[in-house]
């Protein structure tokens, strides 16, 4: 038996555990009996803090989630951004050697509400991003799948505007 090849002062130490061991789970079922006798379940506080510890594992869960969630919108609308972006100036090309008529208004038009959309979703990142700080590099490609290099052409970010990366303030917002 192992507990014969123990030193004899382990031994002692081994036996006074287990001991406690039994006498806390001895405490745990009467107290659980007491308050099954004392609460209903609905209101026994031991069974309403195992239920609010399951749930905070399940809010941590669910942002880890959304967390995923964003990333994913935010890489989707980076790569529809920048593959529209290409082909508009495509367009826009060939419109001009072609000698053809270069964008109608209904067509601006359109190409000004996706700029005002992609805007106002940058705008909604942007208060988050001012309350947490940018995560390092090696977090990001954990959370990127080892893919940070996006090529991002900033459609909000023209002559006029701030050409900041959206995926920078998506990163700093959502941990």
């Amino acid at each position: 038996m192992a507990a014969d090849r123990r030193h004899p002062a382990v031994n002692d130490v081994y036996l006074t555990l287990v001991g406690a061991s039994n006498t806390l789970a001895d405490v745990q079922r009467r107290l659980d009996l007491e308050f099954r006798a004392s609460y209903p379940d609905h209101a026994n506080p031991a069974k309403l803090v195992g239920r609010v510890k399951r749930v905070q594992e399940e809010v941590a869960a669910l942002k880890d989630l959304c967390r995923d969630l964003l990333a994913q919108k935010q890489e989707l609308i980076d790569m529809m951004r920048t593959s529209l972006a290409a082909q508009r100036s495509a367009t826009q090309r060939l419109l001009a050697s072609s000698g053809l008529p270069l964008m109608t208004d209904d067509e601006e038009a359109a190409y000004a509400s996706l700029k005002q959309v992609i805007d106002e979703w940058t705008d909604q990142l942007k208060p988050m991003a001012g309350r947490f700080s940018l995560l390092c590099s090696s977090s990001l490609d954990f959370v990127m799948g080892n893919s940070l290099q996006l090529a991002v052409v900033s459609l909000a970010g023209g002559p006029d505007g701030e050409n900041e990366d959206t995926n920078q303030i998506l990163f700093s917002a959502i941990l």
